[in-house]
Order: C-alpha cells, then sequence, then structure tokens
C-alpha cells in the first residue's frame, strides 16, 4: 500500500457526476491524494454519488450538490470538470438537443465565471446518458469508496453549492456519441450544457482550474471561455480542453502494434479532439513504422471513439477510457497546482502555436496557476504537415461555432 505523504492537494468539482464518465472520473479523483475536496454536482441524486465516494479510504472530503447549489460546488475549486448534459432519444433532433445542452454548458461555465474564475476548466461532455438524474446517488456510492476524501452529490439547483470552494471543476457533462454521430454532432446538445456549467463556475469558483470533456471540445472550449469573458474572469491558464484520451489511444495502439508496454512511450498529439483535427505526431517518438503502419494508426486514434461507440452498439461511448484519460488530466492539474515540476500534458488551450486559429493543443507544461508555457509542434514529417492543414481547416470551423454561440 502506498505511503501518503503531506502533499499540496486541491479542490475539484465535477460538474455531471452522475453520469457514464463523471461517475468513475468522480470515483478516481477521489482516491487521490492530490484531491483534498471533492464536490460533485449533477441535476439529480449527486447527494447520494458524493455519500457512496465519502467510505473510499482515501483522504479527500466529498460532498454531493444539486440545482441552485451550483455555486457551493464551485467555490473555491481549483479545477472544474463539466461532464454534464442530457442524451438523445429517438425522434430527436440535433437542434432538440441543442435547446437544451447548450444552455447547459454555457450556464456552467458562467457559474464558473463567477464563483471559480482562476479554476482550470475541463470540458468532458461524451457521457451522462439516463443516468444524469442520479447525481446525488453517484456521490453516495462514491462515498461507500474506502479513502479519506469527502464526497457529495448534487443535483439541479443544488450547483453552486456543488461548486463552491472547488481549485478544479471537471466538466464530462453532456450526452454520449451514437453510432454514425461525429463528435460535433453533439454541439446541438452539448453546447447549452457546457454554457451553462461554466456560467455557474464563474459565480462559484472564478479561480478554478476548469477541464472540459463535453463534446465537441473544439467548441466547447470557445464556448466557456466567451461565457468566462462575459463574467469578467476570463484566465486563459486555467481553461482547458481535456484531449488526453488521443494520447491515451496513441500510447494503446503503438504499444500493441510494436508489442511495448504503453509505460515505455512518449507520444505527442496535436490540434484539436475530433477526427481529422486530431493529429498524432508519431514519428517524434522515434519509432519505427512503416508508412501503411504509420497511417493506420494515425486513422485508428483519429477515430477510435467510433470504434467504441460502435462496439457499444447504440449503448453508449467511450465512458470508461474518458474517464480514466479524464483523471490523468486532473491529477496532472492538481500536481502543478501543489507545485510540482514539469508537469507537461497535451492539452487544447488559448494559444499561437499556429495563429491560423485561437485555440490548439500541443504539449502544454503546467504550473500553479494553470499554462506556464506552451511548447512548440516541432519536427513534422510531409505526412504530419498535410495532417495539420487538414486539421486546420476543420478546427477554425469547429471554433468560430464555439465563439459564436458563447455570444449569444
Amino acid at each position: 500500500m502506498l505511503h501518503r505523504t503531506a502533499i499540496r492537494s486541491a479542490k475539484v468539482a465535477v460538474l455531471g457526476a452522475a453520469g457514464g464518465i463523471g461517475q468513475p472520473l468522480s470515483m478516481l479523483l477521489k482516491n487521490s491524494p492530490l484531491v483534498s475536496e471533492l464536490t460533485c454536482y449533477d441535476i439529480v441524486n449527486a447527494v447520494g454519488v458524493a455519500t457512496d465516494l465519502s467510505h473510499i479510504s482515501s483522504p479527500a472530503k466529498v460532498t454531493g450538490y444539486i440545482k441552485e447549489d451550483l455555486p457551493k460546488a464551485l467555490e473555491g475549486a481549483e479545477v472544474v470538470i463539466i461532464p454534464a448534459g442530457v442524451p438523445r432519444k429517438p425522434g430527436m433532433t440535433r437542434d432538440d438537443l441543442f435547446n437544451t445542452n447548450a444552455s447547459i454548458v454555457k450556464n456552467l461555465v458562467e457559474a464558473c465565471a463567477k464563483a471559480c474564475p482562476k479554476a482550470l476548466i475541463g470540458i468532458i461532455a461524451n457521457p451522462v446518458n439516463s443516468t444524469v438524474p442520479n447525481a446525488v446517488g453517484v456521490a453516495t456510492d462514491l462515498s461507500h469508496i474506502s479513502s479519506p476524501a469527502k464526497v457529495t452529490g448534487y443535483i439541479k439547483e443544488d450547483l453552486p453549492k456543488a461548486l463552491e470552494g472547488a481549485e478544479v471543476v471537471i466538466i464530462p457533462a453532456g450526452v454520449p456519441r451514437k453510432p454514425g454521430m461525429t463528435r460535433d454532432d453533439l454541439f446541438n446538445t452539448n453546447a447549452s450544457i457546457v454554457k451553462n456549467l461554466v456560467e455557474a463556475c464563474a459565480k462559484a469558483c472564478p479561480k478554478a482550474l476548469i477541464g472540459i470533456i463535453a463534446n465537441p471540445v473544439n467548441s466547447t472550449v470557445p464556448i466557456a471561455a466567451e461565457v468566462l469573458k462575459a463574467a469578467g474572469v476570463y484566465d486563459p491558464r486555467k481553461l482547458f480542453g481535456v484531449t488526453t484520451l488521443d494520447i491515451v489511444r496513441a500510447k494503446t495502439f503503438i504499444a500493441a502494434e510494436l508489442g511495448i508496454s504503453p509505460f515505455d512511450i512518449n507520444v505527442t498529439v496535436v490540434g484539436g479532439h475530433s477526427g481529422p483535427t486530431i493529429v498524432p505526431l508519431i514519428t517524434q517518438s522515434g519509432f519505427k513504422l512503416s508508412e501503411d503502419k504509420l497511417k493506420a494508426i494515425t486513422h485508428r486514434i483519429q477515430y477510435g471513439g467510433d470504434e467504441v461507440v460502435k462496439a457499444k452498439d447504440g449503448t453508449g461511448s467511450a465512458t470508461l477510457s474518458m474517464a480514466f484519460a479524464g483523471a490523468e488530466f486532473a491529477f496532472s492539474a492538481l500536481k502543478a497546482l501543489r507545485g510540482d515540476q514539469g508537469i507537461v500534458e497535451c492539452t487544447f488551450v488559448q494559444s499561437e502555436v499556429d495563429k491560423r486559429v485561437p485555440f490548439f493543443s500541443s504539449r502544454v507544461e503546467l504550473g500553479k496557476n494553470g499554462v506556464e508555457k506552451i511548447h512548440p509542434i516541432g519536427p513534422v514529417t510531409p505526412f504530419e504537415a498535410d495532417l495539420i492543414e487538414k486539421c486546420i481547416e476543420e478546427l477554425s470551423k469547429n471554433i468560430q461555432k464555439g465563439i459564436e454561440f458563447g455570444k449569444r
């Protein structure tokens, strides 16, 4: 068993904690010594989730919040993760989802802008199926885990309570992808969700780090930025699009091809977080792959989400791997907050790495105030350069769409 030493830990708020990604993500965060307090917020049942989590033998305190308690959930948060939203039902159009989820995301980010404007915000989005109404139950379940962190579940109007004091807010709220859907198809629903959650963060924990997982990340991060700007609490160093799953997949797929451990792989993935905007720079890792193998692995990394959606046959998306990746990003943010040096993650942030777009994912060094340094792309092959060109063409459209929605 690992010995816990006295280390700097932070308060993290998860908005959409009762969802497919939110629940396992909250569980992983609860078990981390980097988390001193975890607030779980959702429309309903977040309190139950928190109760369950509170039984885990880790130091983090867990509290669940619902409805109007969002400000409380965000208060003091340094990192905010947003996995909130509603799923698409048979007979519903994308526009039907947009009216609901776009507002949800916008409201949550507005809350962050007020409550924890300096927090890192990570929007996850993929997974809140029919479990969305059970945030309190999720918290109750999590509170039973034998770790010290306190877990509390919140729903609906308790969002402020869930965010109160949060230093980190992770947002994996939103609806999951179905077979045939792209991440951009989720925009109509998830944009509103992210907007609402970030609005709550702006009020309850304006200084928190916010990590956005909710898809389409290429658009939801710009939405969050506009919400925070409108609230007067935007700090580009503290807003992140969580693209860690692309790196996780790259390591997994490369390791499988080469017959080595993924722990021995360090790979960079730049661009955005959807299909053609995902650009793995595999050649920088020094691995020898044939041209055909390189192209095949690159394509699999870009469309790995489709692989999972198809495998689940309409019952869900990549909730578990995304939860793992989301936790990895959150842990890196928490390590940076406590003062650890050399913490580098590929993440989607406001950037001038490619001046054709205002947001871009690349290797970013994290510090106590969020982004400390954005690393250049580095040397690329003609194949990778072509991928970047195709990425920019699509990414610029995604970003503009998010900016326009965020300004509404």
